[in-house]
């Protein structure tokens, strides 16, 4: 976490730090060193481009007023940021016009100059006027910088800028969150190192003894400590050392503090920096007073009510009431403050699982370092006993083959060391923001938080982000894919080299491609990462669906295949394994799938005869002759139970449409039922017959009429044929002992259209049959 509470210009941690309008903190004092002018010689500019986004007056306007930051005297706040306008005028041109080449979004692009380190421009400080002092020159550079021209901050780590308004460095928000972080990161380490110093005694550096006596004295010059013995022998009060400095040794920093305690109380520290009475932290300094509550910086009599969702900052109840915020949406400060707690908390629910993993991920490269180097061991020991068998024929070639192995163990070991490097990096960069962004939760000031929740949360959304998919995969196997044949010839030992004897890998099945769609089943595999095994092709296997044996249904080299013509509402388990010239490679896992319940079909264009008119979606037929044509369905049976409806649309002059089953074979250009390929039955208005080889059976009173529904019960585990009308029997069972692959058919004429319905259960309760007639 000390990433995040270092400024990324001094790179200590923060002293007051601002945010910047890119949700980027920085000092105040490192702010006041960066801050950049415009010349007078930018001036010509059109007057909209220099229009200061935070007071919305014209550049001239702004600058007319002194940069004002958060300390009233003129001193420090100018320490870094004035002067210097007239000199930076010859500058590049394309700097300049980047400070004001975004106005719209609040701050620009600024393009780092090879005049300045780290991109960002520093003024130099105005020559003081002879004979004046130093608070006469700061003042003298706050003038200048106000009459010059307008001011803008760069960002230090995103290089956008900033213009500055009539308020200079005070119109940006104190981060007081990270502030109270701050200080409370270094009172716990300044509990830990004094605990620490408190346990170590200074001792004398040039005593014999064991162990040596503790220090009287320091000589400043020698940089020495001196027990009283030492001392008088080893550093006398005359001669050359008379001059020396003797003073006590160093105490520890416990008993310092327990010496002086007004001082650590009352005093600066000496970096210069000062705490915000209302940060968190101060009140423990100052004997427990109570936490000072944040006011708006516009008005400072008024604490922060509500939150501004358009500028994305807390406001008081007269920015509202003066019209800055007037036409702004807002909403109460405790609940945008739970929400972007809440939001904050989710994202980083995932980078705390990326975390876990990449920790995971680490100790499983640690473990593939280990492999690599034990494998590499066992194959440098098996290259050995098969070269020394050769004796000296093999001498030179041994060589060659063991530097291949060692250069392989180092390139893998180097990848793995890599991907370790690079995935610690990110491990301590999201840990480090965790941390923080954990201390920021803890804080119990709402519009604190919400000055920087967005910007946490993006930062944790895009940390989340950066374990894309692949990044905790290894990218070397641990395997040597290297094997030493030893049974060639002595001739061909100058030929010798690895070959590749082994078989290929399992195939990976990828689930998520593997899909049923009516009785087509659908697989996917792959070949597992990181294998140099050839491999020639594959072998796709599938059972009978009734958990029959497996049987050979595809032999090539894709690794997509469909498999159609299957039973439906059945369970077929499926398998595929690798070949290549060393023979055929191990099984993959079994997956199972299950085609559809019921049968989802339509009428068949291409095995339709050519009077057939088909429409809706190849659902609704009807025939452009007056004699009987045949069209069949796009589905096959041969195992199950399956119904399909057909409604009558159009039934005009009393034709006779058949209905039925038929083999693929059927004869298209006569009704149904008068081959031996088909079983049906035809109705007119009045009543139906079954036909089967032109046979007429089983005369049923009850016909068909427009908007009348015919069904079709096909049960092949009973192997009958039944026919509805309505929804009632129509007649007995029409057809026994059928058997064999059936597809839907249908017979009409011009006279007659019907439209199919599939895709439908097996009705329960269906009427019983009607009585028979001659």
């Amino acid at each position: 976490m000390e990433e995040e509470l270092k400024c990324p210009v001094c790179g200590s941690l923060f002293r007051e730090p601002i945010i910047l309008p890119c949700s980027h903190n920085v000092c105040l004092p490192c702010a006041r060193t960066i801050a950049v002018q415009t010349p007078d010689g930018e001036q010509h500019l059109p007057p909209p481009l220099l229009h200061s986004r935070g007071s919305g007056l014209p550049a001239g306007a702004a600058a007319a007023a002194p940069p004002a930051d958060h300390e009233t005297p003129a001193g420090p706040a100018c320490g870094g940021g004035g002067g210097g306008g007239g000199s930076a005028a010859g500058g590049d041109h394309a700097d300049k016009l980047s400070l004001y080449s975004e106005t719209d979004s609040g701050y620009g692009s600024y393009t780092p100059s090879l005049k300045s380190p780290n991109g960002v421009r520093v003024l130099p400080a105005v020559p003081a006027p002879p004979g004046s002092s130093a608070a006469a020159a700061r003042g003298a550079a706050c003038s200048s910088l106000a009459s010059a021209s307008s001011s803008s901050i760069t960002c230090p780590q995103c290089h956008r800028s900033a213009s500055l308004d009539h308020r200079g460095l005070r119109g940006f928000r104190r981060n007081r969150l990270l502030e109270a972080i701050v200080q409370r990161s270094q009172q716990g380490r300044g509990a830990a190192q004094g605990a620490s110093a408190a346990a170590a005694v200074a001792v004398c550096q040039l005593c014999d003894r064991t162990p040596p006596e503790p220090a009287a004295t320091l000589c400043e010059q020698c940089d020495v400590l001196y027990c009283a013995a030492c001392q008088l022998k080893c550093h006398p009060s005359r001669g050359p050392f008379a001059k020396h400095r003797l003073v006590p040794p160093p105490r520890a920093p416990a008993e310092a503090a327990s010496a002086s305690p007004g001082a650590a109380q009352g005093a600066p520290s000496a970096g210069g920096s000062c705490k915000s009475p209302g940060a968190p932290g101060a009140g423990a300094a100052a004997g427990g007073a109570a936490r000072k509550y944040p006011t708006c910086p516009d008005h400072e009599m008024e604490n922060y009510s509500m939150y501004c969702v358009s500028c994305r900052a807390p406001v008081c109840y007269l920015c509202l009431e003066e019209g800055r915020h007037g036409k702004h949406e807002v909403k109460p400060l405790g609940a945008m403050w739970k929400q972007h707690k809440a939001q904050l908390s989710q994202a980083l629910n995932g980078v705390s699982d990326k975390a876990k993993e990449a920790k995971e991920f680490l100790v499983q490269l640690k473990n593939i370092l280990q492999q690599i180097q034990e494998n590499g061991l066992d194959y440098e020991a098996c290259l050995v006993a098969q070269c020394d068998a050769l004796v000296d024929a093999l001498t030179r070639q041994k060589a060659k083959l063991l530097t291949k192995v060692t250069k392989e163990r180092e390139h893998k070991m180097k990848m793995v060391w890599d991907q370790i490097n690079h995935c610690t990096l990110k491990l301590r960069q999201s840990t480090g923001l965790m941390e923080y962004c954990l201390e920021v939760i803890k804080e119990n000031d709402p519009s604190g938080f919400l000055q920087i929740s967005d910007a946490l949360i993006k930062r944790v959304q895009v940390s989340q982000e950066q374990w894309v998919k692949g990044a905790l995969e290894p990218k070397v196997s641990a395997e040597f894919e290297l094997t030493l044949d030893s049974e060639p010839l002595l001739q061909a030992i100058h030929q010798l080299d690895f070959i590749q004897m082994k078989l290929p890998p399992v195939p990976l099945l990828q689930l998520e491609k593997c899909c049923t769609r009516n009785n087509s089943v659908t697989l996917a595999w792959r070949t597992p990462p990181f294998t140099h095994s050839t491999v020639d092709g594959y072998i796709l296997e599938l059972d009978d669906g009734d958990g029959g044996q497996f049987r050979e249904v595809y032999v090539g080299k894709e690794t997509l295949c469909t498999i159609d013509g299957l039973h439906f509402n059945s369970t077929y388990n499926a398998r595929v394994k690798a070949f290549n010239s060393s023979g055929v490679g191990p099984y993959s896992k079994t997956v199972v799938l299950q085609t559809s319940d019921v049968a989802w079909f339509t009428f068949d264009p291409n095995s339709g005869h050519r009077d057939i008119i088909l429409s809706n979606d190849n659902q609704t037929a009807t025939c452009s002759s007056y004699d009987e044509r045949v069209v069949l369905g796009t589905a096959a049976f041969s195992k199950g139970v399956h119904y399909w409806e057909l409604h009558v649309d159009r039934y005009d002059n009393h034709p006779d449409p058949a209905f039925g089953v038929a083999r693929a074979s059927v004869v298209k250009d006569m009704m149904l039922g008068k081959d031996d390929k088909a079983w049906a039955m035809y109705v007119d208005n009045n009543r139906s017959w079954f036909m089967h080889c032109s046979s007429h059976t089983n005369r049923t009173e009850g016909g068909v009429c427009k908007g009348a529904t015919v069904g079709v019960l096909l049960d092949l585990d009973e192997h009958t044929l039944t026919f509805f009308i309505n929804g009632q029997q129509q007649g007995p069972t029409a057809f026994s002992h059928v058997d064999g692959v059936f597809m839907p058919a249908l017979s009409l004429n011009r006279n007659v259209q019907v439209t199919l319905h599939t895709g439908l259960e097996v009705p329960t309760n269906l009427g019983r049959p009607k009585l028979s007639g001659n």
